[in-house]
């Protein structure tokens, strides 16, 4: 009944912790967000770099794991080369040995005062109106609730290690190439080396000895470092080459350096007697901890000048598929498919800002078919209405594509800011998909041109092409208002709006004086007005889309 107890806060001991770093991952990840962003999005050329941008988001996130996943879902969408990715992923295995460190801590006594951090956080988080003093306070509450959990899992240990019985099956476990593949298995069950790892030190820091001693737990630890690789691998499926290859560097990493490593054990047999059981006496835990570091840094310090190498290989290990059929088939919905990535949901602020590039790109195939409509009419041409329609069914079906994955967002734990963001591109998307219509209207102008046999007086067209090429010049200010974010360029956006409108209201104007005139057919008047107000409705639409910038970053 004692063991039984014992197994139980066991893996109550393990629960608590495991909550403890999603509360204080999914919180740094939250207030970090901007910094994440902008570390993911541009990641430096610099390899060194890479390194420290990927050991850093790691520890933000508590999880080489999450971040290999980011780092998938961002070479998916194009974010970051493989070349970029390779350092990064390096970085990430630096990054989750903090996890070990902060578990050794147990054997210091301030962690019974630390674990006042969890009333702290929690009294933060209810009484704060703030979103980042609550985050601050889930963030000290999970770090308050690591440190309960490695106590009950600390206390759960002491009941083992006065076992003789296990004491007897852990020394048993004497053959490296099986406590290798017990670390592998394990971690490829749980999909977390990081709470492997932790229970592993735990069980150290309590006294109970795997395999009779001197370098068995290691093996141990190098099979973990494999094993953490298989999350990685199930979130590739269904990704591009480059994401797949990206998940192979991976695990290429990983296996090397325990392969290399586990060589050097076998042949030096008292390796952690004569170093880090002798630099770290009496803490078997913190010992282990120092070795995670230790092997993953120095593997970064030997894979890191091959990264090319790596890459390579990658791409031998995944090649190129001839590809099949004429060149775009795959039509316009491919690359808004690409940057609503399922793996970035993971770090809703970088999902967001790629949400912000497909709307761009629905942004551009309405104006693209606006224009095309426009033409069309320029030129009275009837066929190409079933193009254009075609087209609009397409942006129909990728505004439905961006909405769901915006309901997905929003059902992240997101900032405020964020959710302002993901409420503004609804709206945006109502725009957008007018913009649409308004090119299906201009198709029905063209056809009741053709079947009246309409004609205008000369110079008219010229007047509606200059008018169009007003409404190109709006846009443009629009796109850039939307992509940098940026309210100064709202009053660009409104002087190329009110001439919009001035030219609409001129060119009615002109019709009625030569309709007065006997200049102009009556019956042309329907299609005339008609056509000028839809015009002068998609600069409305397009002015709409530049003002909805001011739900996030707040007026001129």
């Amino acid at each position: 009944m004692e063991i039984f107890l014992a197994i139980v806060a066991l893996l109550a001991g393990l629960g608590t912790f495991l909550l403890g770093f999603k509360l204080l991952g999914d919180n740094m990840e939250k207030i970090a967000s901007g910094g994440l962003k902008r570390m993911f999005s541009k990641t430096a050329k610099s390899r060194l770099a890479g390194v420290g941008i990927g050991a850093a988001a790691t520890a933000i996130v508590q999880s080489s794991s999450v971040t290999t996943v980011m780092v998938v879902g961002f070479v998916n969408v194009g974010v970051m080369s493989l070349y970029q990715a390779t350092a990064i992923i390096m970085g990430c295995n630096i990054g989750t040995t903090i996890t070990g460190h902060i578990v050794s801590l147990q054997t210091i006594p301030f962690i019974e005062v630390a674990t006042l951090l969890t009333l702290i956080g929690i009294f933060m988080d209810m009484f704060s109106k703030s979103d980042k003093v609550k985050s601050v306070g889930l963030m000290l509450a999970g770090l308050g609730l690591v440190f309960v959990g490695l106590e009950l899992m600390g206390d759960s240990m002491s009941q083992f290690a006065t076992d003789d019985n296990l004491k007897s099956i852990l020394s048993m476990a004497t053959n490296p190439f099986l406590m290798l593949l017990i670390g592998l298995a394990v971690t490829a069950v749980v999909q977390s080396s990081s709470a492997v790892t932790s229970v592993i030190i735990t069980m150290a820091g309590q006294g109970l000895i795997f395999g009779g001693g001197g370098n068995s737990v290691l093996y141990l630890i190098l099979g973990t470092n494999i094993g953490t690789c298989v999350t990685a691998l199930l979130s590739s499926i269904g990704a591009n080459r480059n994401a797949r290859r990206a998940c192979i560097i991976h695990l290429m990493f990983n296996t090397f350096g325990a392969i290399i490593f586990f060589i050097v054990l076998l042949c030096w047999p008292s390796f952690m007697e004569i170093t880090f059981a002798a630099w770290f006496p009496g803490d078997p835990g913190r010992q282990i901890a120092m070795f995670h570091t230790f092997f993953n840094v120095i593997c970064t310090i030997l894979f890191l000048p091959f990264t090319n190498g790596f890459v390579k290989l990658s791409g031998i290990l995944v090649p190129e598929r001839k590809k099949k059929g004429k060149a775009g088939a795959a039509g316009l919905n491919e690359l808004p498919d690409s940057l609503m990535d399922e793996r970035l949901l993971g770090t809703p602020s970088v999902a967001i800002e790629q949400l912000g590039k497909a709307r761009l790109h629905l942004a551009d195939m309405s104006m693209d078919n606006l224009r095309a409509a426009f033409d069309a009419y320029l030129r009275r041409d009837d066929g190409a209405a079933g193009d254009i329609l075609r087209k609009n069914e397409e942006i129909m079906a990728q505004s439905k594509q961006i909405t769901d994955y915006l309901v997905r967002v929003s059902g992240e734990d997101i900032s405020m800011q964020d959710e302002q963001i993901v409420s503004a591109m609804h709206h945006n998307l109502g725009d957008i998909v007018r913009i649409a219509e308004l090119a299906d209207n201009l198709t029905k102008y063209t056809h009741r041109e053709i079947k009246y046999d309409l004609t205008f007086s000369s110079g008219v067209n010229d007047q509606l092409e200059k008018m169009f090429e007003k409404i190109e010049e709006l846009y443009a200010a629009v796109h850039n208002t939307l992509e940098e974010g940026n309210p100064a360029h709202l009053s660009d956006v409104d002087a190329l709006e009110d001439e919009v409108d001035a030219m609409r209201k001129k060119l009615i104007e002109d019709h009625i004086e030569r309709l007065n005139g006997g200049y102009c057919k009556p019956e042309n008047s329907n299609v005339f007005i008609n056509l000028v107000s839809n015009l002068e409705r998609a600069g409305d639409h397009l002015s709409y889309l530049a003002h909805s910038i001011e739900e996030v970053y707040g007026g001129k």
